[in-house]
């Protein structure tokens, strides 16, 4: 779809710069993902004697601790990347005019949302299984942590800001990274996420569309406007 094979964090980051978003992982628009336009050489190789071989699923956390993009679960609850340019847009029309407290005191957001935003408010950026300790998440407490965390990130109130490894007592990291979070204002800032509240969040939807669809205007915009619905 965009005639590249994405090698490196940089090529990444200025495609998605450009286009304006990118999800992960293939899913509803064929061609339209990360998985679908990188080499082989920079999708996942693994792990060896201790050193990582930095590949796509690094890359996550590198562009959010450099500050380059943003990344979440954002698409039909599914990883992706959005450029700062369009970051307020999201935030606009995923809110749909709702700041967290606003969505909760008219009942539309579940007291587990609301025990999680406050724990953050409260604690700052935490790790997964923090957040899953101080909350209770764990086998004879409360459950359906990954579907409130899901749902938190796709209204684009809590954000991923970094990936982070365990380390054996030699130092070498192993595993799979564990996901730090934040409430997207604190990480990245109040004027990036409300800079578009003066604009009606429809208005923001089209605005999306209307830019991703001048860099490819063979997306089909009714596929474009469901994947951007989630």
């Amino acid at each position: 779809m965009f005639e590249t094979d994405i090698r490196t964090r940089r090529e990444l980051v200025e495609l998605v710069d450009e286009i304006g978003f990118l999800p992960f992982f293939s899913g509803r628009i064929e061609g339209f993902s990360l998985e679908e336009n990188i080499s082989y050489e920079a999708w996942y190789q693994g792990r060896w004697s201790g050193k990582i071989h930095w590949d796509a699923w690094d890359w996550k956390g590198q562009v959010l601790r450099n500050r380059e993009l943003v990344y979440g679960k954002f698409f039909e609850k599914k990883a992706g990347f959005i450029s700062l340019k369009l970051w307020p847009d999201f935030c606009n029309f995923r809110r749909d005019g709702y700041d967290f407290d606003a969505r909760f005191d008219d009942g539309l957001a579940s007291f587990k949302d609301k025990d999680l935003v406050d724990c953050l408010m409260g604690s700052g950026a935490m790790l997964t299984r923090d957040l899953k300790d101080d909350l209770n998440y764990k086998k004879d407490g409360n459950k359906g942590f990954e579907t409130v965390i899901t749902r938190l990130q796709m209204q684009t109130y809590v954000v991923p800001v970094n990936f982070e490894y365990s380390r054996r007592k030699n130092g070498d990291e192993y595993g799979w990274g564990n996901c730090r979070y934040d409430i997207a204002e604190k990480y990245w800032g109040d004027k990036l996420c409300r800079s578009a509240y003066k604009r009606d969040p429809e208005e923001s939807l089209e605005r999306i569309i209307k830019h991703i669809r001048k860099v490819l205007p063979k997306l089909e915009e009714n596929e474009l406007t469901v994947l951007l619905k989630g």
